[in-house]
């Protein structure tokens, strides 16, 4: 938990719960998530606590937000330059660690500079696929 105290964040036991919840994580949890687990540690903990610790640790770079469920905000604690695969049934979301090269046509892409990307890739994971066969 150095790396939080070196960046000058309050380290309270909630936000070291929510530290070690985030540490490691591959879930890509929703806010609620995080709170439904750590509330069971911390009982009187509030959501706000678990949404400013997110909004903080986003603006350090140290967590990425998922928008691609209409519905409710993931994060991803892996901040490295991946992309995602997502079921459509049950929206569970993995990493995929490898590049993928794109080429945008210069008519569309116009004076736009392209400096990063993140591409989601939509289907049927296997559980849900066996679930419905």
């Amino acid at each position: 938990m150095q790396k939080y105290r070196d960046k000058g964040l309050k380290l309270t036991p909630q936000r070291l719960a929510i530290f070690e919840y985030l540490d490691g994580n591959r879930s890509h949890p929703s806010a609620e998530d995080i709170y439904t687990e750590i509330i069971k540690k911390f009982p009187m903990m509030s959501f706000a606590t678990v949404y400013n610790t997110i909004e903080t640790l986003k603006k350090k770079g140290d967590l990425a937000e998922i928008t691609i469920d209409p519905e409710r905000r993931h994060y991803d604690p892996d901040t490295s330059h991946h992309h995602h695969l997502i079921c459509k049934t049950c929206k569970k979301i993995k990493d995929i660690h490898s590049d993928f090269s794109i080429h945008i046509p210069e008519d569309q892409k116009g004076t736009f500079e392209v400096l990063d990307n993140h591409i989601e890739f939509y289907g049927m994971c296997h559980k849900c696929k066996t679930k419905g066969e």
